[in-house]
This record gives structure tokens, C-alpha cells and sequence, in this order.
């Protein structure tokens, strides 16, 4: 029986030869460049990209260089792109790297799957797009386009993918492999979006969501439930300098720095959580407060209210490697969560 797939592969690098958009990271072959640019689009836009791609190929434009660079600093370069866990693994695999393979990506699957960071998708679009070997790769661009090819429906989670990589590796091509995974990722990202442009794509005639009408319902929506989180947030000043402080380095945000604070309780007040987390993460009293500001702020599944409040309390926090007093401009130097980011840019503007 002929498999009516057999023309995908030759018509999806036909359409990305002529519609491909030009970034910076296919303007190389170097394998570590790539990576970069592969860990950096998991969970971001490639418009948010851009410039921190750029930007982090000019101060660290080897993997060596990367390797000699202190977390803090590199945690810092990454700030604004969020999943810092992430940079933690980026740091953590080029250390490893240059110490085991000479500061190269190994073509091995088998290595780099044991290396931070490195799961079945960072494996084969690295190996793919870098060295072209024949690796199938599957993220939520291609998950949507198979679903749709195939009328499959469901969500598009990694339970359809035991159906989906079967289906990519019939008919992935026998060369221009780098080609081919870049070309189904962008036909996800400009042409079979959330909402499908039909009419732009070149696969249409395969395509059996499309030939029922399904398309704009494959694959389900998934039903996003936000946590709403009160957060107090204390601002503690010393003359020109503010109080920070360390987080935890296990959990959400690990190892970078804030402001004092922590969630409301349902039955407290606002300056009863505020004084309640002051106590407890400075142990020092709250005197007077004055409300500053109130920014909103995402992380994942929670939805962020940090309300703001300058303080004065009845003593000074001591400092010591995790608890710092610093002056806006010293702030800089230090790798914080968007949300506290908000906070400082606000107060540069107020002083």
C-alpha cells in the first residue's frame, strides 16, 4: 500500500526554502551556538529571543568561556527569560563538557541524554540541526501538526506521542535532516498555529483534520487553572541602600535575589502579612509601613499580586553572603525574578 506520506518531507522543504525566516542562530553551524538557541526557545517566543540570544553569544561566545563563569553571573545574563533552571543546566552541561569532551557537544544520544538539561527534544534538535543526523524531534509545534495530519483527537500532550513518533520517523528525509526539523517547526510556529492558516500551508492535501473540518478543534484546548497569590512585598532602606536576599536553592526561582516578603494568609490583612514575613524572613519588627506599589506578575500556573510597601522597622537586618545591603545600581549585578525586576525599575525612577 502506498503511504500517501511519502510527499511530506519534499514538500515541507520546499515551502521552508522559499518561507523560512532569517534568525541569528541559523546563521551557524556551531553546535554550542545552536544549543543555546534551542534551550532558550523552550517556553519563550523567538521575538523574546532574539536579543538575548545576541546578547549572550557576545559574553559568552564559547562554551569554555561559559564554563569559566560563576552561576550568579550567568543566572543574571538570563534574567527576564524565565525557567532559570534552565540556565542552571546550561551552566552545569558546558562545565561538564569542557572538562569531558573538550568543550564539544558529543553526536552521541546516549551521552548527551546523561548531560543537564538534555532530554529527547534538546538531543535531537541538537543533533539534527548541528551534526544532521537522523533524530525525529517532537515539541508542541510538531505534536499539533501530526494531531492534525492524522484527525487525532485529544490534547496534545506526550501521550499522543507513542502515535506521532512512529509517524515522523516514516517519513523523515534521507538527507537535509537540519532543514527538515527547522521547516516542521516553523510550519507550526507561522502556518498550523493554534489558530491554523490553511490557506498558506503546503500540506493542506494530507491533511485529514482539514479535509472533516476539525482543524480548529484538533488538538483539544487545554483549560489553564491559574493560582491567584497575594504577595507582600517589605522594601527596607539604609540611606541609599535596600535590603535583598537570597532565595532557597531548590524550588521555583532557586538561587536568585528579592526583596523581603512572602504570600498573604486568607485571614490576614495586608500589614499583618507584611509584618508576619518581616519578622520572620529579618527578624526585625515593622514600625510604619507606606505603600509603593502593586505590580502583577505570572510564573507558570500562578497568577502574582506583589504588593509593595516601604518600611521602617525597629532595628537593621545584619548581612551576611545571603542577605546583602545594596544600592540600586549594585542591584544590577545580582539575578532576580521579573516580578522584583518590575519592582526595582520602579524605585531607579523614584529616587
Amino acid at each position: 500500500m502506498v503511504n500517501p506520506y511519502q510527499d511530506f518531507s519534499a514538500q515541507l522543504l520546499s515551502w521552508y526554502k522559499k518561507h523560512k525566516r532569517s534568525l541569528p542562530w541559523r546563521e551557524t553551524k556551531d553546535p554550542y551556538k545552536i544549543w543555546i538557541s534551542e534551550i532558550m526557545l523552550q517556553q519563550t517566543t523567538v521575538s523574546a529571543v532574539i536579543p538575548y540570544y545576541q546578547k549572550w553569544i557576545n559574553r559568552y561566545p564559547t562554551m569554555e568561556k561559559l564554563a569559566r563563569a560563576r552561576l550568579t553571573t550567568v543566572l543574571k545574563s538570563w534574567e527576564g527569560l524565565g525557567y532559570y533552571s534552565r540556565a542552571r543546566n546550561i551552566h552545569a552541561a558546558a562545565r561538564i563538557m569542557v572538562k569531558e569532551y573538550q568543550g564539544r557537544i558529543p553526536r552521541d544520544p546516549e551521552k548527551l541524554l546523561r548531560l543537564p538539561g538534555f532530554g529527547p527534544y534538546t538531543v535531537g534538535a541538537v543533533l539534527s540541526i548541528a551534526y544532521g543526523k537522523k533524530e525525529p524531534i517532537i515539541d508542541a509545534n510538531i505534536r499539533r501538526i501530526v494531531m492534525r495530519l492524522l484527525a487525532m483527537d485529544g490534547k496534545a500532550d506526550a501521550a499522543r506521542d507513542a502515535r506521532i513518533r512512529p509517524w515522523i520517523e516514516n517519513v523523515l528525509p534521507t538527507r537535509k535532516m537540519s532543514d527538515f526539523n527547522q521547516a516542521f517547526m516553523e510550519l507550526g510556529a507561522l502556518v498550523c498555529a493554534k489558530q491554523p492558516q490553511c490557506y498558506r500551508c503546503p500540506v493542506t492535501k494530507l491533511c485529514k483534520a482539514y479535509a472533516v473540518g476539525k482543524q480548529e478543534v484538533i488538538p483539544q484546548a487545554k483549560k489553564i487553572r491559574y493560582v491567584e497569590e497575594d504577595v507582600v512585598i517589605g522594601i527596607l532602606r539604609n540611606g541609599h541602600k535596600y535590603y535583598i536576599q537570597k532565595r532557597s536553592s531548590k524550588g521555583l526561582l532557586a538561587g536568585l535575589w528579592e526583596f523581603p516578603g512572602g504570600k498573604k494568609e486568607q485571614q490576614e490583612s495586608y500589614q499583618e502579612a507584611l509584618v508576619r514575613e518581616i519578622k520572620e524572613e529579618c527578624g526585625v519588627t515593622v514600625l510604619k509601613s507606606r505603600f509603593l506599589m502593586q505590580r502583577r506578575h505570572f510564573y507558570t500556573h500562578h497568577r502574582v499580586t506583589l504588593h509593595v510597601y516601604e518600611c521602617e522597622c525597629d532595628s537593621l537586618p545584619a548581612e551576611d553572603k545571603e542577605h546583602l545591603w545594596v544600592t540600586l545600581t549594585q542591584m544590577k549585578k545580582y539575578p532576580m525574578p521579573s516580578g522584583s525586576v518590575k519592582i526595582v525599575d520602579s524605585l531607579g525612577k523614584r529616587s
